[in-house]
C-alpha cells in the first residue's frame, strides 16, 4: 500500500480483538504476518533474542498476537522499524479481559471447565505441550498459579500501562482501540490515514456462547 509508513504492529494482549483487527487490516490492503509462524518465535522472545523476530517482520506489513502482544517486543520492533505505527487493543477493563480469556480456553480445550496444566500439556497446538509452555513463559511455570485471576489481570494491566508510558510523547504512533466501540473502524482508518467508507469493524473469534 502506498500510504504505509513502515510497519503496523498490533500489540494488545490476546482476547482484545486481535483477530478482528487483523481482518480489518487485511480488508484495508495490509499483508498480515503468518500468526502460526510467528507464534513459534516465543522461545526467542523468552530469551529476549529479538533478532529472529525482527527478521520475521520483513515478511509482511502488519503483525498481531504472539510474540507482538508480549512485553518488550514492541520496544524491539520500534527500534528496528522506525516510523512504524502501533495499535494497542484493549477491553473495557481487566476483569472483562480475564473473563474472555478463560471462556476462550474453556471452549478451546473442550472439557466444559477451565483447563488444567495437564490439559494444556496434552492439547495439540504446535504439537503437544506448546500451550502449557506458552502459559508458563507468559504468566508463571507454577501450576498452582494457572488462571490465577490476580496474576493474569496484573499482567494485562502492566502491559497496557507500559505501552502507554512508552508512547506518551508520541501520540501519532499509538492508537488505543476497543474494537467493540461503534467508531472503532473509523478511528482505525483515521489513524492509518486511509479512507473510511463506512465499513464496520469485523468481530471474529469471539469466546461468547
Amino acid at each position: 500500500m502506498s500510504n504505509l509508513r513502515s510497519k503496523v504492529f498490533c500489540i494488545g494482549c490476546g482476547k482484545t480483538g486481535t483477530t478482528s483487527i487483523a481482518a480489518a487490516l487485511e480488508s484495508l490492503g495490509y499483508r498480515m504476518g503468518d500468526q502460526w509462524v510467528a507464534e513459534l518465535l516465543i522461545d526467542d522472545w523468552a530469551r529476549r533474542d529479538f533478532c529472529p523476530i525482527v527478521e520475521y517482520c520483513h515478511s509482511a506489513d502488519a503483525f498481531q498476537d504472539i510474540p507482538f502482544s508480549l512485553p518488550d517486543t514492541f520496544q524491539a520492533v520500534d527500534a528496528a522499524f522506525p516510523n512504524s505505527q502501533f495499535i494497542l487493543t484493549v477491553r473495557n477493563d481487566a476483569d472483562e479481559w480475564f473473563d474472555s480469556l478463560t471462556r476462550f480456553h474453556t471452549k478451546l480445550i473442550g472439557k466444559g471447565r477451565l483447563p488444567t496444566a495437564d490439559d494444556l500439556r496434552k492439547y495439540d497446538y504446535h504439537g503437544p505441550g506448546w500451550m502449557w509452555k506458552a502459559n508458563a513463559l507468559i504468566y508463571s511455570p507454577e501450576e498452582r498459579l494457572l488462571y490465577n485471576a490476580e496474576l493474569y489481570k496484573a499482567s494485562y494491566e502492566t502491559h497496557c500501562q507500559s505501552v502507554v508510558a512508552y508512547f506518551r510523547n508520541r501520540p501519532n504512533d499509538l492508537l488505543i482501540l476497543n474494537v467493540a466501540d461503534a467508531d472503532a473502524m473509523q478511528r482505525l482508518c483515521e489513524f492509518l490515514q486511509v479512507e473510511y467508507t463506512g465499513q464496520a469493524m469485523p468481530h471474529l473469534n469471539t469466546s461468547r456462547g
